[in-house]
């Protein structure tokens, strides 16, 4: 059978989306409330997905996913695993310990400074060791949290580059503790060693946590006769299979945002410009650049720790649906960020709550005006509470919202000219479609409200990869050549077919306090799943 019936999900904080696809034909769409576990939400979707669709289990070739899994483990401090932490860069980098700057609760979850060894080694920029590596130390290390540490997390000094004394680590703490969970930051993210570590510390924490969550949703399509290969939405958009994700969670924590980008890139067909994504209690703002959401330049902060993971370069505003305003008379005296979030049904205007809300001001100005089949309830129930809201009150929070909008779009753009805006989100319905400043044209895409589920059907894998060059000494063009050849390598690693590999974008970056040319290369590609 040829299995071209691919299946999507978007786990959001309110609703779980999801989308049952053949070729580019959209079956089925679903929103389930979100649970607390996320992935009783998501077998919920699935479900109503198989009802509705009445699609033989048998055809369906893809699962994917975008999902909250790892950021709300990091953030609620649950389900963390205990980490042995490995620095290997002593003596020269001791004055400022793994997890400085840490949240206390957060720190004392993940480990305890019995778990934390510097070791002697590490490597200088030219690939000379600053010290040799102190295996009898490491293998002491081990000794001392074995049974005590779910995962393990190893940071060398220039580690990205001279990998060697990372990977010698590795093999030390495998022959001792067996088969346990390791990061390597060379695997995770670039040079810059604090942030580097904090991120790979924080990927060791969540592996458990997506391994879960991943056997968790594979059981539940196994058992409703799916055997489809299962994959996860990464933070740049592109996906990558699960077996990958749970050795790399942490490159899953922006990959909501993401999906949404790449769907509404899917559906509209624009592939520069911003997206307005609207949901019940915020809104996101992202840039779309050659179809991809462009990258954060900035430290990303996750639960309180600073990482160099890239993510998308992302504005949210207390700005949705459920946005609660403030009012005197016809006066606005301030637009959230109190928000209904869920209970709007229950305690918005429209359906008879005492609480006005940016979905009654939609309402009101006539803005929203029809059912949206996917969601249960009417858009409104008590149109005579509407009817009490005075026509100044409604432009006067018109206003306030369009001006939200409006800096928000700004703070964004990279250019003066007017661009184009995709609408998207389940709380796109209660913004308007015209005469917003900044904007050329803003596009409200058929299944809008389904936009992320949509983005985590498209089958394109992506991976990176990134080295240092002493131009010097080698071509320019064959060093690139060497990373796009290691990239493509990866990418076949994350799942994909390797002979599809197209290259996106090529990062140089030269290195101006080390002597020489050398300059940083970075190279990340895309690549289909199936022929």
């Amino acid at each position: 059978m040829d299995k071209k019936v691919r299946i999507g999900f978007d786990v959001g904080g309110t609703f779980t989306d999801g989308v049952i696809v053949r070729d580019k034909d959209i079956l089925a769409k679903t929103k389930a409330l979100t649970t607390e576990d996320v992935t009783s939400g998501i077998i919920d979707a699935l479900d109503d997905l198989l009802t509705l669709s009445k699609v033989n289990p048998k055809e369906v070739g893809m699962v994917s996913f975008g999902t909250t899994h790892t950021t709300n483990a990091i953030i609620e401090r649950k389900n963390l695993n205990k980490i042995g932490i490995f620095r290997i860069g002593a003596p020269s980098t001791t004055a400022i310990p793994p997890l400085t700057g840490w949240p206390l609760d957060l720190k004392e979850t993940v480990s305890s400074d019995d778990h934390i060894f510097m070791i002697r080694g590490g490597s200088e920029y030219d690939g000379r060791d600053i010290v040799p590596l102190d295996e009898e130390a490491i293998q002491e290390a081990c000794k001392k949290i074995k049974g005590k540490v779910d995962s393990i997390a190893i940071t060398g000094v220039f580690s990205p580059m001279i990998p060697e004394h990372e990977n010698r680590t590795a093999e030390i703490v495998k022959e001792i503790l067996g088969d346990i969970p390791i990061t390597l930051s060379q695997n995770i993210s670039t040079i810059s060693l604090l942030e580097r570590e904090n991120s790979t510390i924080l990927n060791a924490s969540v592996i458990s946590v997506m391994q879960r969550s991943i056997n968790a949703l594979e059981n539940a399509t196994k058992k409703r006769g799916i055997e489809a290969s299962l994959f996860v939405v990464q933070n740049d958009g592109s996906v990558m299979s699960s077996d990958y994700a749970i050795d790399y969670p942490i490159f899953t924590v922006a990959s909501g945002p993401a999906a949404s980008v790449r769907g509404a890139v899917y559906l509209s067909g624009i592939k520069n410009g911003v997206v307005i994504d609207v949901g019940g209690t915020s809104t996101d703002v992202g840039y779309i650049v050659d179809g991809f959401p462009r990258e954060s330049a900035i430290t990303v902060t996750i639960g309180g720790v600073k990482t160099n993971i890239r993510c998308p370069d992302l504005y949210s505003i207390a700005l949705g649906g459920g946005t609660i305003i403030k009012n005197k008379d016809k006066e606005v005296l301030g637009i959230g960020p109190e928000s209904t979030s869920y209970n709007l049904v229950n305690l918005g205007k429209s359906f008879g709550g005492p609480i006005l809300t940016v979905h009654d001001i939609a309402v009101a100005r006539g803005g929203l005006n029809k059912n949206l089949d996917i969601f249960a309830n009417d858009f409104v129930t008590h149109p005579e509470k509407i009817n009490e809201i005075s026509e100044e009150l409604v432009e006067n929070a018109t206003k306030k919202i369009t001006e939200m909008l409006e800096v928000t779009i700004d703070q964004m753009k990279t250019t003066p000219d007017d661009i184009p805006a995709l609408l998207v989100g389940g709380g796109a319905t209660t913004m308007l479609k015209e005469g917003v400043t900044g904007t050329s044209e803003i596009i409200n895409p058929d299944h809008f409200e389904v936009c992320g589920a949509i983005g985590a059907t498209i089958a394109e894998i992506g991976a990176h990869a990134e080295s240092v060059a002493d131009l010097e000494v080698e071509d320019r063009k064959e060093a690139i050549t060497k990373v796009i050849e290691i990239a493509k390598s990866n990418l076949e690693i994350a799942g994909g077919l390797k002979e599809t590999a197209e290259v996106i974008d090529i990062e140089e970056i030269p290195f101006a306090y080390m002597p020489g040319k050398r300059q940083k290369i970075r190279v990340k590609v895309k690549g289909r799943i199936f022929n």
